[in-house]
C-alpha cells in the first residue's frame, strides 16, 4: 500500500472516491489489509479531495481513565508525524472498531465508546486539525458520531456491505490488494502454545538454557553455539520446504508445529537470543527462502511458551522482517507489533517498525544487510531512506476524500481511501489519498502512543535460572 510520504493521485493510477460514511466503513479493511479488532484507527486526509495520508492503529485502552492521555498522544503522533514529513493533514477520519461483550449490543458499544470518539475529536481540534468523520463499527453495522442525518445514519446503525460487493472491494481486487482476515486471526498465528504441549516445550527450553547460556556467555564456545544454531535452522527450513502447502492457515500452522522437535526448537530459540546469530538468520529473507522462513519464525514464536514469552521477540521480529521484505506489510506490522509488546526495548523490532512506518523501500535495508549487521543495517537504511524522502510507490488505486460543498456537515470530520471525487451526505470528507499510506504507527507497539506500555495481564516474566541470561535487548 501507499507509503506514508508518497503523493497520491499520480497520473496513471486508478482512482476511487468514497462518497459516504458507508463507503468509508467498507473501505477500512482494504486500507489496513485486515479487519481491525478492538482498535482505534485514524487516517490523515490531505488536500481539497481528502487524499489519504498517514494512518495509525492502536488497541482501544481498556481503562477509561487512560483515554484523555492516549487521545492526546494519538493526535500528536499522527499530526506531528505528518508535519515532520512536510505534509500537515487538513483533516482526519476516525474509526472505533470493537465487537460487543457478552450481553451487549453493537449500539451499546457505540454509546460506550462515544466519550472516546469525542475526546479524540477534541484532541485533534486542539491541534487545529478537524475530524471530518468518526465511525463506530461493531456487530456488522456502523454508526456515525458526526452525521446528524437519520436518513443515512439512523440510531440503530447501518449494516456493512456484504464482503466483496462494494466499489472499493472491486478496486482493491483489481489492484491486487487482499484482506487477510481479522487482526485477531493474524495475531493468533503468533501466540505461544498452551496446555500440555506448552509444558513440554518449556521443559525443553529450561534444558537448552542450562546447556547453551553458559557456553554463549562464556565467550570461548559462543562461535560453536552460533554455528550449531544456524545448522539447526537450515535443517528446519529444509523440512518446512519439503512439506506440501496447505491453504487453511490454522491447519498449516498445526502442521508446521508438528514439524518441529521440542529440543531442536528450544536450542534455536535460545541461540537466537545472541545478536550475531539472529543477524545471520535474518539473511533468509528473499527468494524461495522467504515464505518458508516466515513459517519457521512464526512456528518458533509459538514455541516461546510459559516464562519464555520474551524470547519470542527474536523470531517475531524475524517474521516481521521477512514479511516486510516480501511485500506483505500488514503481516509485518502485526508481527513487529507483537514483538514490541513482548519486549518493548527490542532494538531490531523498534528499528524495523520505524522503517516500516517511514515508508522505506525494503530493498534499501536488504542492500545494507548484505554488507553489515542487522541493527547497523537498519540504522543505515533509515538514514538513507529519510534523506531520499521515502520509499517506492505501490501499484494500487489511490483514495481520496473530497469535502462536500453541501451543508449538513455538522461538526464532523474525516474519512478517506482510494482516490475518487465525491461528497458525503453529511458533508464530511470522502475518502481519499492512497489506501495504504504508511502511517505513524502500525500494530499496537512502539511507534504509537502507548506502544511501550505493557499490555494488560502481560507483566515481564520472571527470570528462570539458565534460561534468561542470554536475552539480548538488540
Amino acid at each position: 500500500m501507499t507509503r506514508h510520504n508518497e503523493p497520491a493521485g499520480t497520473s496513471g493510477e486508478e482512482q476511487v472516491t468514497l462518497r459516504s460514511p458507508a463507503e468509508l466503513a467498507d473501505a477500512l479493511p482494504y486500507v489496513l489489509g485486515f479487519h481491525p479488532d478492538d482498535s482505534v484507527v485514524m487516517i490523515a486526509l490531505h488536500g481539497p479531495r481528502g487524499r489519504f495520508g498517514g494512518r495509525l492503529r492502536l488497541g482501544i485502552p481498556g481503562v477509561r481513565e487512560e483515554w484523555p492521555e492516549v487521545c492526546d498522544q494519538l493526535a500528536e503522533c499522527l499530526i506531528g508525524g505528518s508535519e515532520r514529513r512536510g505534509d500537515r493533514p487538513d483533516g482526519i477520519v476516525l474509526f472505533l472498531c470493537q465487537e460487543p461483550a457478552e450481553g451487549e449490543s453493537g449500539q451499546e458499544v457505540m454509546e460506550r465508546l462515544r466519550p472516546l470518539a469525542q475526546r479524540l475529536r477534541i484532541a485533534c481540534g486542539g491541534l487545529e486539525v478537524p475530524v471530518f468523520e468518526a465511525l463506530c463499527i461493531s456487530e456488522g453495522r456502523f454508526w456515525s458520531y458526526v452525521c446528524p442525518d437519520r436518513r443515512c445514519c439512523p440510531p440503530e446503525g447501518v449494516p456493512l456491505a456484504l464482503p466483496g460487493t462494494s466499489v472499493m472491494a472491486a478496486a482493491a481486487t483489481f489492484a491486487g490488494v487482499h484482506v487477510r482476515g481479522s487482526l485477531r486471526e493474524m495475531e493468533a498465528r503468533l501466540v505461544p502454545l498452551c496446555g500440555p504441549r506448552a509444558d513440554e516445550q518449556e521443559r525443553a527450553l529450561d534444558a537448552a538454557g542450562c546447556e547453551l547460556v553458559p557456553r554463549i556467555l562464556g565467550g570461548a564456545d559462543c562461535a560453536a553455539v552460533r554455528a550449531q544454531t544456524l545448522v539447526l535452522v537450515g535443517r528446519m527450513l529444509e523440512r518446512f520446504r519439503a512439506a506440501p502447502p496447505i491453504a487453511d492457515p490454522c491447519a498449516a500452522d498445526a502442521r508446521d508445529d508438528d514439524l518441529l522437535d521440542d529440543k531442536d526448537a528450544a536450542a534455536v530459540i535460545i541461540g537466537l537470543q545472541d545478536r550475531l546469530t539472529r543477524d545471520r538468520a535474518a539473511a533468509w529473507m528473499e527468494g524461495p527462502d522467504a515464505e518458508t522462513a516466515q513459517r519457521l519464525w512464526r512456528a518458533l514464536a509459538r514455541r516461546c511458551a510459559g516464562l519464555y514469552g520474551e524470547h519470542a521477540a527474536a523470531p517475531l521480529t524475524l517474521a516481521g522482517w521477512v514479511a516486510w521484505s516480501a511485500g506483505d506489510e500488514p503481516a509485518a506490522r502485526v508481527a513487529l507489533g507483537r514483538a514490541l509488546r513482548v519486549d518493548p526495548d527490542y532494538l531490531f523490532a523498534r528499528l524495523l517498525h520505524q522503517a516500516c512506518n517511514e515508508g522505506l523501500d525494503p530493498e534499501l535495508l536488504r542492500e545494507c544487510l548484505r554488507q553489515e549487521g542487522v541493527d547497523r543495517a537498519v540504522h543505515a537504511a533509515l538514514h538513507q531512506g529519510l534523506e531520499r524522502g521515502g520509499g517506492a510507490d505501490a501499484a494500487e488505486p489511490a483514495v481520496s476524500a473530497e469535502p462536500a460543498g453541501a451543508a449538513e456537515s455538522a461538526e464532523g470530520e474525516d474519512d478517506g481511501e482510494r482516490q475518487r471525487e465525491g461528497r458525503s451526505p453529511s458533508g464530511t470528507a470522502a475518502p481519499g489519498g492512497r489506501g495504504g499510506s504508511r502511517g505513524p504507527s502500525g500494530p499496537t507497539g512502539a511507534g504509537v502512543p502507548g506502544g511501550r506500555r505493557r499490555p494488560e495481564g502481560g507483566p515481564r516474566a520472571r527470570r528462570r535460572s539458565g534460561g534468561r541470561g542470554t536475552r539480548s535487548r538488540r
